[in-house]
């Protein structure tokens, strides 16, 4: 598109087929023809998607709106593969390569995730929190926020106990458990695994469970499905939960205690349960009730008049007050009426009694006896 910000992909081609792989959060699309001998050399794309990229396919006459990159297809009529993204944080970039900084992928490459953690716990990144170590893409590539509230909340671990803490722990058991029966099967190792599932193992079966689901999950069109994501989650924007910012701003969620690493100066906030309005009841009239005689209602400019003076005036007022100082033109006025002898006197609004002041210092007349 015209406002799109990603680079010109140089790839022409009549007939040509996509083709996909994910790395974590990472995404690399190649295209190919299906004609080699008389088309372009295959062209990769990877795609990095932000807070709100998605691709989309529609009808390539009612394309929606951010869709910053699109693919036609040749059916009649066409339809349109298309890259979206209203906030414009996704990118794209041509090459086969990935990010140099991310690490192992927790679902496609998860032993060699876990090795790569458990073998760099001496890395200053594990000085942080477990919640926000859990987003450093380094060690963690595919873990985002709504994740990393289900996968400790699961865990029982505090989101702000210290990373090294909980990893040196988990390390600790998984050398202990091989000394104690080094001749386990791998079946009953993974049986093990699935009943007692630690931290870094949680890390790839939790986003295995939204892959499997993904098409009920994830599809913002049907509000049904947005339903079941919602019913999935045990704790990211779960009413009774409790929510604090971590120290990169992000709102992380928990139940229990935040942890000894908490934020200073912040209290854990409740997300609220949401309850159904409820409509007023209307009480009915009872006819025989004896009825009331109310008095004729003032005319309504009159009313308004009265109660609230012109804005100009109120403003010019202040203005004035401020530039003569503490309000002595009242003080003197409050003076004179004391000397004045004590007759009963009705309640007048102060708002009116500001108004005729105004009007009698402006030499529209004397403001009247009262």
């Amino acid at each position: 598109s015209a406002v799109g910000r990603g680079p010109e992909v140089p790839f022409r081609s009549e007939a040509y087929r996509i083709s996909a792989t994910a790395r974590g959060k990472e995404l690399r699309l190649t295209l190919s023809a299906l004609d080699p001998a008389a088309a372009p050399a295959p062209q990769d794309l990877v795609f990095r998607f932000g807070m709100s990229g998605s691709f989309r396919l529609c009808p390539a006459a009612d394309l929606p709106r951010h869709a910053h990159l699109r693919f036609l297809t040749r059916e009649s009529p066409p339809r349109a593969l298309c890259f979206v993204d209203p906030r414009r944080f996704g990118s794209w970039r041509l090459g086969d390569a990935w990010q140099p900084e991310r690490g192992p992928c927790v679902v496609s490459e998860y032993q060699a995730f876990r090795e790569n953690v458990l073998k760099n716990l001496d890395d200053r990144a594990f000085d942080k929190p477990i919640c926000e170590a859990l987003l450093n893409q380094k060690y963690f590539n595919g873990i985002g926020n709504y994740l990393r509230a289900e996968i400790l909340y699961r865990s029982k671990i505090p989101p702000f106990e210290k990373a090294r803490t909980v990893l040196e722990a988990l390390k600790d058991q998984e050398q202990e458990r091989r000394k104690k029966d080094p001749s386990l099967t791998l079946s009953k190792k993974v049986k093990l695994r699935q009943e007692n599932p630690d931290l870094l193992e949680l890390c790839h079966t939790v986003p295995m469970e939204v892959i499997m689901a993904e098409k009920q999950l994830f599809d913002p069109q049907h509000a049904d499905n947005y339903a079941a994501f919602k019913n999935w989650l045990q704790c990211y924007l779960v009413p009774g939960m409790s929510s604090l910012r971590d120290h990169s701003g992000r709102t992380i969620w928990f139940q229990g205690e935040p942890g000894p690493m908490a934020p200073k100066g912040q209290r854990p906030r409740k997300t609220p349960h949401k309850t159904p309005h409820k409509k007023s009841p209307q009480l009915k009239a009872d006819p025989e009730a004896p009825t009331l005689k109310v008095a004729p209602r003032a005319p309504k400019r009159r009313r308004r008049a009265a109660a609230n003076p012109p804005k100009s005036e109120e403003m010019e007022e202040e203005k004035e007050e401020e530039a003569d100082g503490p309000r002595k033109g009242r003080a003197r006025g409050r003076r004179k009426a004391t000397a004045a002898p004590a007759l009963p006197e009705p309640e007048v609004p102060l708002s009116v009694r500001r108004s005729l002041r105004t009007s009698a210092r402006r030499g529209k007349g004397a403001a009247p006896a009262v």
